[in-house]
Formats: C-alpha cells, sequence, structure tokens
C-alpha cells in the first residue's frame, strides 16, 4: 500500500497541492482524477520521488521516500514502472533497445537474458515482430505498448501511468485500459493511475482519488462517485457525460438481475 500523507507543495506563492492525505490499494486500479491544474500531475511525480514536497510524506508499506538518500530512494524505484504520458521512448533506439533500457540500468543479466525478457513482455503486451522498429515507425497505439512493456520489464511493484489513454483513440484507449487492468491483476501490481478519462474511471476505477485546486476533494469507488454529494465532483463527471452512463449501467444491472 502507499501513503500519501499531509502533502504540500507551493511553486512560489502558488500552491499547487495543500495537505493531501490518501490511500493507494495494494493489487488495485487506484485512479488520480481532476481537471488540469488540480495538482494530479504534481502529487504523482512527488509520490514517485521525482519532485520533493514542501511538507508531508510518502509511505511504501511504511518506508517513508521523503527522507530517503538517493541511494535508498533507487531501492524503491527499482519497484516502480513508470508509464509516461507521451510514452518517452528514445527515438534513436528500436523497441527493443527501449524495453531493455531499464534492465541495462538496474540488472547484472546477460545480453540473452535482457533479449528473452524483453520479448516476453512484448508478447505480454500483444506486440511481435517489432523489436528492430524505432519508435518513429510504429503507431500510436504502439508505442504505447512499447512503453508499457517497458514500465514492466522490472516486474515492478507499482506501476504509475500518466494519462495513458492521451491522444489515443476510443478504441486503442479501450485496448490499452484493458492491458494495464490485465496487468495489474496478474502480477498483483499497485497500479496507479492520474486521467481525465471517464471511461477508465467507470470501468476501471477500484479506487478513485479527486482533486480539486489543489486539495483531496473525494476518496472512493467507481461504484460509489455517483452518490457523492460533492458540487465540484458532480459537476466534474456530469460534464463529461459519466454520470448518465453510470446511471444507465445501473440500471442494465439491475435489469438482468430480476
Amino acid at each position: 500500500m502507499i501513503e500519501i500523507k499531509n502533502i504540500s507543495k507551493s511553486f512560489g506563492d502558488k500552491k499547487v497541492l495543500e495537505d493531501v492525505s490518501a490511500i493507494m490499494l495494494p493489487g488495485k486500479t487506484n485512479l488520480i482524477i481532476g481537471t488540469s491544474g488540480s495538482g494530479k500531475t504534481v502529487l504523482m511525480k512527488i509520490m514517485v520521488g521525482l519532485m520533493h514536497p514542501d511538507g508531508g510524506n510518502i509511505l511504501y508499506e511504511g518506508q517513508d521516500i521523503t527522507n530517503m538518500n538517493s541511494k535508498e530512494l533507487k531501492g524503491i524505484r527499482t519497484q516502480i514502472g513508470m508509464l509516461f504520458q507521451g510514452s518517452a521512448l528514445f527515438d534513436s533506439q528500436t523497441v527493443e533497445q527501449n524495453i531493455m533500457f531499464p534492465l541495462d540500468m538496474f540488472t547484472n543479466k546477460t545480453r540473452k537474458e535482457k533479449l528473452m525478457r524483453a520479448n516476453e513482455v512484448l508478447a505480454r503486451v500483444n506486440l511481435t515482430d517489432a523489436n528492430k522498429k524505432f519508435p518513429s515507425e510504429i503507431s500510436g497505439g504502439m508505442k504505447k505498448r512499447v512503453a508499457l512493456a517497458r514500465a514492466i520489464v522490472l516486474n515492478p511493484k507499482y506501476l504509475f501511468c500518466d494519462e495513458p489513454n492521451s491522444g489515443l483513440d476510443p478504441k486503442t484507449s479501450i485496448v490499452i485500459d484493458q492491458l494495464i487492468h490485465e496487468i495489474t491483476l496478474e502480477y498483483n501490481i499497485t497500479t496507479v493511475i492520474n486521467t481525465h478519462d471517464m471511461n477508465t474511471v467507470m470501468e476501471r476505477g477500484d479506487h478513485i482519488v479527486y482533486m480539486y485546486d489543489g486539495y483531496k476533494k473525494w476518496e472512493g469507488s467507481n461504484k460509489e462517485i455517483i452518490f457523492s454529494n460533492d458540487e465540484q465532483l458532480n459537476n466534474f463527471i456530469f460534464a463529461s457525460g459519466f454520470l448518465k452512463r453510470a446511471k444507465e449501467m445501473m440500471m442494465l444491472e439491475e435489469k438482468e438481475k430480476q
């Protein structure tokens, strides 16, 4: 479990996060949602140790990363996989080389072992025969799958995904959502996703943290979110059409039970 305790962060006079506390459940798909400027991206950066908070603590299974030195933090980072919003693949490297990059950095495996592991994760994201291609030669959806394969190549305990559906068509978004969901369950990973995609919320939100103007405004599951009394949250989900679709889904479920 990842615990967020009283996290605050400012840039100059601008407060970006104010006393944020939440939990990320182990083996579940945890979502951080909110409009642009709500603080969700800064919160994720603090959670993975890319940014230091002004106050508060981030605990991984009780270990506080905010007080760790660089060597201790590296030990935690080897347990973290990261899927970046723009995939963040190295343009000058092949698909195979991109996936092997974390293995080169953090392991002493032989080249044969690295190739074997790269092929394993490529197969897991349903992407074969792309080893020697460069990022410029593959589609946006394929890039996301390569980036996901790279994120899980070290068999992480924690997977962070920053807007994984950004720039994808609806069909490909569903494919990526399904892959992340399957991998979360299969490897019992604690997955944390920054998103404003309401299909992801409705289908995959085991646990959801709603951010508004730097504050945590609501926390719960996708089954509970439509019953929220928080005005900002209701405006957020109503504007996306999520509330209507969620109620329609609940009505269908009730009919099936009858």
